[in-house]
């Protein structure tokens, strides 16, 4: 790191904290802090989207995923048609009606405030734990190597990128976290961009590093739905699809984001930006992980441990921008890195802070008598949530596996539970009380058996990404079928 390149990361922070005091005087009233007002441009949303679900997990996994395993996991790009229609013609138009700023009280109204709740705490774990994971992975894997200190500085980084997402999620809300996303996904795409162009001018141009035949270490494609090799396309399809639907039908991160809009149309074209650069991101990164491996096996090194089920890839990428990015770029880069982190994390404080305000906090005698009141107590439930996921992140030490299979593993493991509320709610007549209440324990105990049978020592050996279709359907399934049983319950029609 040299003296250009803590600029450049000084000059990133500075610009973070700069549009969060520019908007913190624009947050009159606690819809604005958790809305923007309905006033937010639907490309920025759709930019905010990308950033919010593209995480350092993501950014850092896609490039190791790519050098230890191959290209498997990027064919799942080809759902995104797909998931265009049903999440933009089948469940933005049904979520656009709904007159709420927390998803979960839809819940309410449908399957009793018992599942609300419940909804709404799923939600709180499956984002603390993301939370948790992100702040973890960014300081752990990215920034303990690039600035070449002892990892016993774990801790104290976490708590850097905690306070530092804290202090202008608090200051500007909703606005301010849209608009700093919007900046942090060009320049995570800038970020993939020059580490590419540095390596085809290192090397005199693509075919250098662009490899000559498979490499060994790569998974054999796999174009069915086997499910014994690690990945393959049909189930990595579903997987996609699923993850995309439940996300966005059921995730107050991105529900926030489409009722933030004004109409339908407005909704489905933030869908439409946020699909598109994420396509980009995942096409760009790949590229980055190959050029990676291209540049060290050219070089002679050979990598230990392709190939298996560790960080091994990981590592590469922060690797190079610490030993061969020019200076300036390496700050660029790494600027890029830390976009990833402080995107998804203030995106995850806000919603995290609606749910517990309109889901938990609101429902007692404690309402603020005036909306300066209710805009204090959102921003000391941002640092309260700041405080929490940071405190949690010295849990992923417990978790095996690269980055991207701890985003199923762990990040994941409650996203389709959450989303069998929302189906039953939405488009299931019958449904209880009783028979939500069902379906979300199955489907919970479901992802958990999956997910980590080799742990618990379980006789099947299916591969993790099996885990979100499993889940969904037993949910379902069971959910439908709960709420046929004679038990009375105290679903409000």
């Amino acid at each position: 790191m040299t003296w250009l390149d803590w600029g450049v990361l000084a000059g990133y922070g500075c610009l973070m904290l700069g549009i969060g005091l520019y908007f913190s005087r624009r947050n009159q009233t606690a819809e604005d802090y958790l809305l923007g007002g309905h006033r937010i441009s639907p490309i920025t949303l759709g930019l905010s989207l990308f950033a919010t679900l593209l995480s350092t997990l993501t950014y850092l996994g896609i490039p190791g995923e790519m050098i230890s395993h191959g290209p498997m996991m990027i064919t799942q790009l080809a759902a995104h048609p797909l998931i265009f229609l049903i999440v933009g013609y089948g469940l933005i138009p049904v979520l656009m009606r709904q007159p709420v700023t927390s998803a979960y009280e839809l819940l309410e109204s449908r399957l009793g405030l018992s599942i609300r709740l419940a909804g709404a705490g799923v939600f709180l774990l499956l984002r603390l734990g993301w939370l948790a994971t992100i702040v973890y992975a960014t300081s752990r894997v990215v920034l303990v190597p690039l600035l070449g200190i002892d990892p016993g500085w774990t801790p104290l980084l976490c708590i850097a990128l905690g306070g530092m997402a804290a202090t202008y999620s608090s200051w500007g809300g909703l606005k301010a976290v849209v608009v700093t996303d919007a900046v942090q996904s060009l320049t995570m795409l800038v970020g993939a961009i020059a580490t590419v162009t540095v390596i085809t001018v290192r090397m005199g141009g693509v075919a250098a590093w662009w490899p000559s035949a498979w490499p060994m270490h790569w998974q054999e494609p796999s174009w069915g739905f086997d499910p014994q090799p690690r990945l393959s396309f049909g189930i990595l399809m579903i997987s996609m699809t699923l993850w995309y639907v439940c996300t966005n039908g059921s995730d107050q991160m991105s529900i926030q984001r489409f009722l933030s809009n004004r109409d339908v149309h407005s909704a489905r074209k933030t869908l439409a930006v946020a699909q598109l650069t994420d396509i980009s991101a995942w096409l760009l990164l790949g590229l980055t992980g190959v050029a990676v491996l291209g540049f060290y096996q050219a070089l002679g090194c050979e990598i230990a441990g392709l190939g298996k089920p560790d960080m091994v890839g990981d590592q590469y990428f922060p690797r190079f921008i610490m030993t061969q990015m020019p200076p300036g770029l390496a700050g660029l880069v790494l600027s890029a890195i830390l976009c990833a982190a402080l995107s998804s994390m203030s995106s995850g404080l806000n919603s995290a802070c609606a749910v517990l305000e309109r889901d938990f906090l609101s429902r007692g005698t404690s309402v603020p008598r005036t909306e300066a009141a209710a805009v204090r107590r959102l921003q000391k439930l941002t640092w309260l949530v700041a405080v929490v996921a940071v405190s949690l992140s010295m849990l992923n030490l417990l978790i095996q596996g690269n980055l991207i299979e701890r985003c199923f593993k762990l990040i994941n493991l409650l996203t389709a539970p959450l989303f069998v509320l929302f189906f039953l709610a939405l488009f299931v007549r019958w449904a209880n009380e009783t028979g939500a209440w069902l379906g979300l324990l199955a489907s919970i105990a479901t992802a958990i058996a999956i997910a980590y049978s080799t742990e618990l020592g379980l006789p099947w050996g299916i591969s993790f990404v099996w885990m979100m279709p499993c889940a969904l359907l037993v949910g379902i399934g069971v959910g439908m079928l709960g709420s046929l049983l004679p038990v009375r319950s105290r679903t409000a029609h």
